[in-house]
């Protein structure tokens, strides 16, 4: 299987319901960096995984929708806990929707599985994979 991930990051407010978040019920900040990894089981017929500017424009689009949000305010996750596993999955669903709709280009029509990993601090990080 051959991968390629991209980086970039966003930050966010919220606040979590529920007793096990302890002092993270009320509104704090968090600041993602966000790796995602693209799969495909080959390469294409120019040898690559994806092309690497159309991933990091894929991954700021998305990323651009979410920056500098009060999430607690975002309608799409209202009643959801914004947990860092949850955020990934959001992000994981909105690439795919993008490779889907050709915005990596047809050489992504190939790819596999996507991986995304948001990075909380230097010490903790969620992940979501899934097939495409």
């Amino acid at each position: 299987m051959f991968s390629l991930t991209v980086r970039d990051h966003f930050m966010i407010a919220h606040s979590f319901k529920g007793e096990i978040f302890g002092p993270a019920q009320r509104q704090h900040g968090a600041t993602y960096v966000v790796d995602v990894t693209f799969k495909r089981p080959e390469l294409d017929a120019n040898d690559l995984i994806v092309d690497i500017g159309l991933a990091s424009k894929a991954l700021s689009d998305v990323l651009a929708d979410l920056n500098f949000r009060n999430l607690d305010d975002a309608p799409e996750f209202h009643g959801r806990n914004t947990t860092t596993e949850f955020m990934a999955s959001v992000v994981f669903e909105r690439l795919a929707a993008a490779v889907r709709a050709g915005g990596l280009g047809e050489q992504a029509r190939g790819l596999t599985a996507l991986c995304v990993t948001l990075h909380e601090s230097h010490v903790a990080w969620a992940s979501y994979e899934g097939a495409l």
